[in-house]
């Protein structure tokens, strides 16, 4: 009975380390929202392109997105960060540019060597692109916008 109870004292000390704690939470967090985000900006890309040319529905979609995405970060993944709701969105803007002009690239390369291609298509083409917006907005967010003094 005893040697059940330090098993258990030691596995919890190594899952309460606050760095690693913070990460792996933050990260799963970011996560659930991340593909939240993902499909909802595919979906709007993909409704809005139907009336829209590509780039025009990326910027929309995109813009859309990142401000409801910012927000569930800032209010969720790093809550307890002492960053104001002004600067979390406009730090995102510099993310917003970037993540701009990587998927507006991906779609029109993508236009350039299939133009009659579907809107739904284009969709599958720029989820990619998505995802690795955002591995890249989760760094930049964690560890410079919502770092923790240490």
């Amino acid at each position: 009975m005893q040697r059940l109870g330090a098993r258990h004292k030691a596995r919890r000390g190594a899952s309460t380390r606050p760095g690693r704690t913070a990460l792996t939470r933050e990260a799963f967090s970011f996560v659930a929202i991340g593909v939240a985000s993902t499909v909802a900006q595919a979906l709007l890309y993909w409704v809005l392109r139907h009336w829209s040319p590509p780039v025009l529905a990326n910027f929309a979609s995109l813009l859309v997105v990142t401000v409801l995405n910012t927000e569930a970060n800032r209010r969720l993944t790093f809550r307890g960060s002492a960053v104001r709701v002004l600067q979390a969105h406009l730090a995102a803007g510099g993310l917003f540019v970037l993540a701009y002009l990587v998927t507006s690239g991906a779609v029109l390369l993508f236009r350039h060597y299939r133009p009659t291609a579907s809107p739904a298509a284009e969709t599958l083409v720029l989820v990619p692109s998505f995802a690795l917006v955002t591995v890249v907005r989760f760094t930049v967010l964690r560890m410079v916008v919502f770092r923790r003094c240490r």
